[in-house]
């Protein structure tokens, strides 16, 4: 009698036991342990293209700003666009404000700025916050395209 209700209690036994616990628990640890800095990184590369982007739509309003200042660069010297808005441009110049003038929105968490212009080029500076250092990207007017070159020391 007892052994039959043993035998029956064995083949009800289901689960898993410590070993396979583990087994699927050390796969997914590996599994983050890959995941995690993946996903990091795809983070920076975001951040970097939202600073690119920024830089481009600031080069289009400078060409702009040209465009309807006998394409003279140099009034825009020290242009300065974050979230609050567009400063540093000398009072009495004729749309010069990037932000309400010239359509620039400026991008969140992105800091740009005119670091070098002239009455033939100029330079443009993109700063991300999310950044602790590093990752500033340029706009130079001769390369047309965002760099990480420096561009600031400049003549144009």
């Amino acid at each position: 009698m007892f052994r039959r209700f043993h035998e029956k209690l064995r083949e009800r036994e289901e689960g898993f036991t410590l070993i396979e616990l583990l087994v699927v628990i050390l796969i997914i640890a590996i599994l983050a342990a890959i995941a995690i800095p993946v996903f990091l990184h795809q983070r920076e590369k975001g951040w970097d293209a939202q600073t690119q982007s920024s830089v481009k739509n600031m080069a289009t309003a400078v060409e702009s700003f040209a465009t309807q200042n006998n394409g003279d660069y140099s009034p825009l010297q020290g242009e300065s666009c974050a979230t609050g808005g567009c400063t540093g441009v000398p009072t009495g110049v004729s749309g010069a404000n990037l932000a309400s003038d010239q359509g620039f929105a400026p991008t969140v968490d992105v800091t740009d700025s005119v670091v070098a212009a002239g009455p033939s080029g100029y330079c443009i500076k993109g700063t991300n916050s999310n950044f602790s250092s590093g990752h500033v990207w340029y706009y130079d007017s001769d390369t047309g395209a965002p760099s990480q070159t420096d561009c600031s020391g400049k003549t144009y």
